[in-house]
């Protein structure tokens, strides 16, 4: 930073000759304002006729003559001014060397150091020094010093002229450099100020949109409300958990969105350190916690933090069911070698029993032992998301091989599944996942379906966004409403023969190669579950 402040103020006379500010044009212009007025005094009040102020003139003529050009070169500045031609440092140079030309001249004119008129090129070298921000002023101090010392030189040699006023305009020469000097001390104070203020207000500009686009992005609801509720401010979040229409106009009340909101502000303002509570919005039924927080004092309002607590309960039901998951998964692992044995056992057992009774009672003790396997290979797949490896799959030859290799595991005719996908429609999903995740569908789409041909249709197509997906659709009874909201909840089943982790399974495989597992219901009878694939794949 200290680098960037060396830099600009050792180009400071150029950066506005580069940029051309429109302050530093507004800044011109008042400083001719000024020249236009002392030029329209020095024509009006030292030329009138028997004016006490050129009773000793050495050449009224010259003043007269000077005092013209002077407020003919200020009206031309201003015009050139107007449009910014030529451009700043070329201007400010010419006007500041027709002060200098003009003065000396004036004073001159006006018999020397005894009129001290060289005191006006003080406020031109101040203006120019604060306009340039650079050295140049120093220049510019310079030439007002040779121009004085000449003009009383001149004055000394051909109208005898005091000697002893050389001391006079040297302490006028030293006040020049003084204020120049000045003027560029404050100069560079001021660029420094500027570069400062300026980067200072990019780092806000910059937090300020970094905190909206945080606020904005908060799943929980935020509102600024004033001392008499009306809310100032919110986020998304915040309009969809009160479901009021907040318009921007900050007409909106807490009283008229949230009367149980309102109540607990009331309460709040009464008592700043009560503890948050939670309550049930009216309109959108939602259970929310409200932390009320004070804004700043002069404001008087606060801040409203709205925490859902559905959501909360959500993610805390989601790190159970993962939790539940690793330890099923390890239990289930310890038991496979037992129940592994009790199968060999039983097979052994089988080969020597004779009885009917006793075929019987091993058939009964094999079919449960087969359940409980595939139990606990259900439970070993839930540690099988995190590890999803996904691939460009060719829908249509996918979904044939898994319906093929099904029909035959179940025993049942190719004709009763149809597919219909498109031969360059393509996916991106682990290959493993996938089979399963369809294996399982089908699977229960069989044992509900009629088994006639065509009872379970396989339809690909695409959502309204472009992104693909597929439709398991079987002509069974489908799924009675109480239970569509356990539909995809683990251990949850409605047949007696059933796990009730499939649906729960395919579930997370789909999420875990970014895409999305529902269920629809249809009028027409049976039972919809819809894949949406989270990735468009163009040919």
């Amino acid at each position: 930073m200290q680098a960037n402040a060396r830099a600009a103020r050792s180009n400071s006379f150029r950066a506005p000759i580069l940029h051309s500010p429109r302050a530093l044009w507004r800044a011109m212009l008042f400083f001719n304002l000024y020249r236009l007025v002392l030029a329209g005094l020095l024509v009006f009040l030292f030329d009138a006729p028997d004016s006490p102020f050129l009773q000793n003139a050495l050449s009224p003529a010259l003043f007269h003559r000077a005092s013209l050009f002077y407020i003919v070169s200020v009206l031309a500045s201003l015009a050139a001014i107007r449009l910014h031609k030529p451009r700043f440092s070329i201007q400010l140079a010419l006007q500041l060397g027709v002060d200098i030309l003009c003065v000396a001249m004036l004073s001159y004119a006006a018999n020397g150091a005894q009129n001290s008129l060289g005191i006006l090129l003080m406020v031109s070298l101040a203006a120019a020094g604060l306009m340039s921000r650079g050295r140049i002023t120093l220049f510019f101090a310079a030439l007002a010093s040779i121009a004085m010392l000449l003009e009383h030189t001149y004055a000394v040699l051909t109208s005898n002229a005091d000697m002893m006023q050389f001391f006079q305009v040297g302490l006028l020469s030293m006040a020049y450099f003084a204020v120049a000097w000045l003027a560029h001390t404050l100069a560079r104070y001021a660029v420094a100020s500027e570069q400062l203020a300026s980067q200072r207000g990019v780092e806000l500009a910059s937090m300020a949109e970094a905190n909206r686009l945080v606020i904005q992005g908060l799943a929980d609801g935020v509102l600024v409300m004033d001392e008499s509720g009306t809310i100032r401010q919110h986020n998304p979040s915040a309009e969809r958990l009160l479901a009021c229409n907040l318009n921007p106009s900050g007409t909106a009340t807490l009283e008229q969105c949230a009367p149980p909101l309102a109540g607990l502000y009331a309460a709040w303002r009464q008592d700043p350190n009560r503890p948050p509570e939670t309550v049930r919005l009216p309109a959108s039924g939602r259970m929310v916690r409200a932390h009320f927080m004070p804004v700043r004092s002069d404001f008087k309002g606060a801040l409203l933090m709205l925490e859902d607590m559905q959501r909360a309960q959500e993610q805390a039901q989601q790190i159970k069911l993962a939790a539940l998951g690793r330890l099923s998964a390890s239990i289930a692992h310890e038991i496979r070698n037992p129940l592994s044995a009790i199968s060999y056992a039983v097979e052994l057992f089988q080969e020597e029993s004779k009885s009917t009774d006793q075929h019987k009672l091993v058939g009964i003790i094999m079919e449960n032992t087969a359940r409980l396997n595939g139990i606990v290979h259900d439970v070993m797949q839930l540690n099988r998301r995190d590890r999803a490896h996904p691939e460009r799959l060719r829908l249509n030859d996918e979904l044939r091989t898994i319906t093929e290799q099904l029909c035959q595991a179940e025993r049942v005719a190719p004709a009763v599944i149809q597919i219909t996908a498109a031969p360059d429609d393509m996916i991106r999903f682990d290959r493993g996942h996938f089979n399963q995740v369809i294996w399982n569908l089908c699977s229960n789409a069989l044992r509900f379906c009629s088994k006639y041909q065509d009872s379970i249709r396989l339809q690909a197509g695409r959502m309204d966004d472009g992104r693909p997906m597929l439709e398991v659709i079987d002509d069974g009874t489908g799924i009675p409403p109480e239970a569509e909201a356990q539909l995809f909840e683990p251990f949850f089943t409605t047949s007696s023969s059933g796990s009730g982790l499939g649906l729960f399974i395919a579930r997370e495989l789909c999420e875990a190669n970014r895409a999305s597992l529902e269920y629809i219901r249809r009028e027409a009878g049976g039972a919809c579950f819809r894949i949406i694939f989270g990735e468009t794949i163009e040919q």
